[in-house]
């Protein structure tokens, strides 16, 4: 089955199909993965993951995405129960055992553990913290490079820091979720965000930047995703193409920017090409999006190889 228009879509691989999963120290047939009904995420999203790609071999920006984890789960007082160096090798491993060494997307899923009664107390625990690695071979969708993808603006918002943490790659995604609903029913690929202001915060699933007058802009990041691939991009876009900002920008200059595109770290850098009716540019992916794109890759190819 192909997985549908937005900024998660791959293409995938036949051999995903017969993928062993990690689970807890175990290697299990996807198929045969499971939790028990008590346990904490499934209760209640009670835990963290982070997505990681495997390029050549090499994990890509390593340490951030592990500093990332282990902040988010002291955040929420979660014992993942495993060192730095033992999550590495357990993802390594979960990688060789699939025979995958590269274009492979990793996402490591970390609940509290199994409780001894569906509750929202983290004092009911029957087990130490639920560990899950899934490896797939996933390819950024060719497509969007030529055609782009078409966001709409949804009446949920992005939440502050003190509402719901978006830096916290948190298992609890329902506001989320119900934006990218609200952007299908409208006929879009995605939902943009906006934040407690009223200004652009993010999308359902990505960073979002627009270009104006050459220069890039993208939120503050409060109220965002701490994306790395979103930091990669707006360093190296400063470094090599132009003036790279970090600011407050409203959904009239969205509409009338040159460029847009969104950044994650299954599909890199995916142009989008209309906001709510809107045609952005001249309705193509354009010239300083593809421009990023290369130089993202490039940066990709360079430290993977």
């Amino acid at each position: 089955m192909a997985s549908p228009s937005s900024a998660q879509s791959y293409d995938g691989d036949p051999k995903n199909d017969d993928a062993l999963v990690y689970l807890n120290g175990e290697f299990v047939h996807r198929d045969k993965a499971s939790v028990s009904v008590f346990d904490a995420g499934f209760v209640l999203g009670d835990g963290i993951w982070e997505g990681l790609r495997l390029v050549n071999g090499k994990l890509l920006s390593l340490d951030l995405h592990l500093d990332r984890l282990f902040e988010g789960a002291k955040a929420i007082s979660l014992d993942i129960g495993m060192s730095r160096q033992a999550i590495t090798e357990a993802i390594l491993k979960t990688c060789e055992i699939n025979g995958f060494a590269t274009d492979t997307h990793i996402r490591m899923m970390i609940s509290r553990g199994r409780k001894t009664t569906p509750n929202q107390d983290p004092r009911f625990m029957a087990s130490g913290a639920t560990v899950v690695i899934v490896a797939e071979i996933k390819r950024p969708r060719a497509s969007f490079a030529d055609t782009g993808l078409t966001l709409f603006t949804s009446t949920f918002r992005c939440s502050t820091p003190d509402v719901f943490d978006l830096h916290l790659n948190s298992h609890s995604r329902l506001n989320l979720i119900q934006a990218l609903i609200q952007a299908i029913a409208a006929g879009a690929d995605e939902a943009l965000m906006l934040d407690h202001r009223g200004f652009v915060a993010s999308c359902n699933s990505t960073n979002f930047f627009i270009v104006r007058k050459g220069e890039l802009w993208t939120s503050p990041g409060l109220t965002s995703f701490n994306g790395i691939t979103r930091g990669h991009v707006s360093r190296l876009y400063g470094e090599t193409i132009g003036p790279s900002f970090e600011k407050d920008f409203t959904l009239a200059q969205a509409y009338s920017a040159d460029e847009a595109f969104v950044t994650g770290t299954l599909g890199g850098i995916t142009p989008v090409t209309k906001i709510d009716g809107h045609v952005i540019g001249d309705g193509r992916p354009g010239p300083l999006t593809r421009q990023a794109a290369r130089t993202y890759w490039d940066y990709v190819a360079e430290v993977s190889a």
